[in-house]
C-alpha cells in the first residue's frame, strides 16, 4: 500500500485529508492572543476573523520531524510505502523536517517530494499522487511525475491590500497607507519555490489583467486542471474564475478557499490561480 502524505501548507486539513485518500500533518499557526486550529476549520473563516482583529501577524512554524516520524514508523511496521508532498522548501523548513525524519526512520519505502509550491498548487500535486496510486502506478513512477511537474507548476495571486505585507515588514508603513488609499494591488507569484512580487497595479481589474497576461505568456498544459482560490472572498474568487475560464476556454477548473499559511501575508480578498505551464 502507498500512503500519500502532505501538510497543511496545501490547505488540506488533518480532518479533511482522509476523504481525499491521503493524510496530512500540521503547520502550527499561532496568534499572540490565541491559537488557530487547522484541524477544525476547513473553511478558514475563523482564521480570517482572527487575523483582522489581531494586533500582530500570527507566527507559522514548520512541521516537526516527529510528526513525520510517527507516520513513517507506522508505515515501516505495516510494510506500507509513503510518498510525501511537502510545502516548498524555499518557503518553509517543512521539507527539511520530512527529510530528517526519513533519514532517522531508515526505511527505503519512503519518498519525499518538494512541491516547490504551496496552497492550491501543492494540493493539485498531492491529489494527482492519489490518482496515480489508485491507477496502480508504483511509488517511483509517481515521484517522477511530481518532480517533473514541480518545475512547471505556476501560482499567481493578486492581493487586495498592502496591510499584511506592511505588518510582516515587507513594505514600509507609509507605502502601505498611500498604496491602500490609491488602491494599489500587489501581484505575487511563487518562482523557483519562493514567493516573489512581480507587479503592482491599480485596482482589482488591473490585477486580473496582470494574471491573465502571465497565463497567456506561459501557456498551460490542458492535461492538468487550472485551479482558482480566494482568501475569505468567495464571490470575488468565483467572478475571477468565471471570467478566466471564459477568456481562455478552460475545460477543467476548480476553486478552493486559501487558509492561513499564505493568508497570513495576504489578508482577505486575494484571488489566486494555479496551472501547469506548457513545456
Amino acid at each position: 500500500m502507498i500512503r500519500i502524505l502532505t501538510d497543511t501548507g496545501s490547505d488540506i486539513t488533518h480532518l479533511g485529508a482522509p476523504a481525499l485518500g491521503m493524510e496530512s500533518v500540521e503547520l502550527d499557526i499561532k496568534f499572540n492572543e490565541f491559537e488557530y486550529d487547522y484541524r477544525n476549520d476547513p473553511e478558514f473563516k475563523v482564521f480570517y476573523s482572527n487575523l483582522e482583529r489581531a494586533k500582530d501577524l500570527p507566527s507559522t512554524s514548520q512541521v516537526n520531524p516527529s510528526q513525520y516520524l510517527e507516520v513513517f514508523n507506522d508505515a515501516k511496521a505495516k510494510g506500507d510505502e509513503v510518498l510525501v508532498v511537502t510545502l516548498s522548501g524555499g518557503i518553509s523548513g517543512t521539507y527539511a523536517s520530512a527529510k530528517m525524519a526519513q533519514e532517522e526512520c531508515d526505511y527505503p519505502g519512503i519518498v519525499v517530494v518538494d512541491s516547490r509550491n504551496a496552497i492550491i498548487a501543492q494540493r493539485v500535486m498531492a491529489e494527482h499522487a492519489v490518482k496515480m496510486r489508485d491507477e496502480g502506478k508504483d511509488i517511483l513512477e509517481i515521484e517522477k511525475v511530481l518532480v517533473d511537474v514541480s518545475q512547471k507548476m505556476c501560482l499567481t495571486a493578486c492581493l487586495d491590500t498592502l496591510t499584511y505585507l506592511k505588518k510582516g515588514g515587507r513594505v514600509p508603513p507609509a507605502m502601505a497607507i498611500i498604496g491602500n488609499a490609491i488602491k494599489i494591488k500587489p501581484v505575487i507569484a511563487i518562482i523557483e519555490g519562493k514567493v516573489e512580487a512581480i507587479d503592482k497595479v491599480r485596482g482589482t481589474q488591473a490585477g486580473m489583467r496582470a494574471i491573465w497576461d502571465k497565463l497567456e505568456k506561459d501557456g498551460f498544459d490542458e492535461n492538468w486542471p487550472i485551479c482558482f482560490g480566494h482568501t475569505n472572498s468567495e464571490e470575488r474568487g468565483r467572478e475571477f474564475m468565471n471570467e478566466t475560464v471564459k477568456k481562455f476556454g478552460i475545460k477543467e477548473s476548480k476553486m478552493y478557499p486559501v487558509g492561513g499559511v499564505i493568508g497570513t501575508h495576504t489578508g482577505s480578498g486575494a484571488i489566486v490561480v494555479t496551472y501547469v505551464k506548457k513545456s
